[in-house]
């Protein structure tokens, strides 16, 4: 029996959706030239969907929604579709997950893209009041037409979205063994080169303590190590909780969420991070969520699901 050839990863990386892209394809020989192609398209997918939900892009799609507050407006299917989901994340989170923070995080300083932010010319923000409104009196769906009773930002979720947009292209285009990587929010199909799951570092984590690996399943991480600043003092994150928008939790440094596609997970893992350690622990063994909690002490801990996820030579997690 003849031995599998090892394939070979043709890639690129770019700059969209205020991170770094890379998607690699493996590939035989006579696949590399399509394989470039079909990578150029995905990109371009990228940077179509990041002028629909981009609240820095004074032109998007989404600027012109909260520039027009209070009244129904024509929307696109990929800002209908959201909606929907944020709606469920709200609902499902017990009104954690709410994309009308986007007025919080502006007046504490995260109004443009972060790495363009000096925080020392900052003023520090006021306190707020919890948003406690149900997030369906503010953000409302009519057949084509939405309601934004008040501004808000989908980035939450949209990077999610957007690498499943890829992921679905790359599928239609017949490639059943690549990973599309949106600044660690990734999805990865079929095998590696060496015909193996794809091998995936957990962010924060010690890739000699702990590495997944993973088929047909989209990972987000969300946390507090990248975006977080310090104001007059007052040290700041993006997680903002709508709950209680003047407290800033520190315990978890970050929540990984493997699912059925990258956008669930997203959702999912910014849930999880607010709820904190233990809360959000509990809530994902109770719904069957495979997650990854790191806190900043370095203890790990993985729910009952996630540990079937875990590369064998961890067994530690096993």
């Amino acid at each position: 029996m003849l031995a599998s050839v090892k394939k070979e990863i043709i890639k690129s990386a770019f700059r969209a959706l205020g991170t770094e892209i890379l998607i690699q394809i493996a590939v035989n020989a006579s696949e590399k030239e399509k394989a470039g192609k079909d990578i150029e398209k995905a990109k371009e997918i990228y940077r179509q969907k990041e002028k629909i939900f981009s609240r820095f892009d004074p032109e998007s799609e989404m600027s012109r929604l909260n520039q027009n507050l209070g009244v129904w407006q024509n929307a696109s299917p990929d800002i209908l579709y959201l909606s929907q989901r944020i709606l469920e994340y709200g609902k499902i989170s017990g009104g954690l997950y709410d994309p009308r923070i986007v007025e919080i995080l502006e007046k504490i300083g995260y109004d443009k893209d972060f790495r363009s932010l000096d925080f020392a010319n900052k003023k520090s923000g006021a306190d707020f009041d919890p948003i406690n409104s149900d997030l369906a009196e503010d953000l409302k769906i009519d057949g084509g037409k939405i309601f934004f009773g008040r501004r808000m930002d989908f980035s939450g979720v949209a990077k999610g979205y957007i690498t499943d947009c890829a992921t679905k292209f790359l599928k239609e285009s017949g490639w059943e063994n690549f990973l599309a990587d949106s600044g660690g929010d990734m999805y990865a199909a079929g095998k590696n080169a060496e015909g193996e799951d794809w091998k995936i570092e957990v962010e924060g984590a010690d890739p000699e303590k702990l590495m997944l690996e993973i088929s047909e399943r989209g990972v987000a991480t969300s946390g507090i190590s990248r975006k977080k600043w310090e104001i007059a003092g007052k040290k700041y994150h993006h997680l903002v909780n709508p709950k209680n928008p003047n407290e800033y939790s520190y315990e978890l440094r970050t929540v990984s969420v493997i699912s059925e596609n990258v956008e669930n997970a997203d959702g999912r893992a910014k849930t999880l991070v607010l709820m904190g350690k233990e809360k959000g622990f509990d809530f994902a063994e109770q719904n069957k969520i495979a997650a990854v909690f790191l806190d900043y002490r370095g203890d790990i801990n993985i729910t009952s699901e996630a540990k079937k996820f875990v590369s064998p030579e961890h067994s530690m997690f096993g």
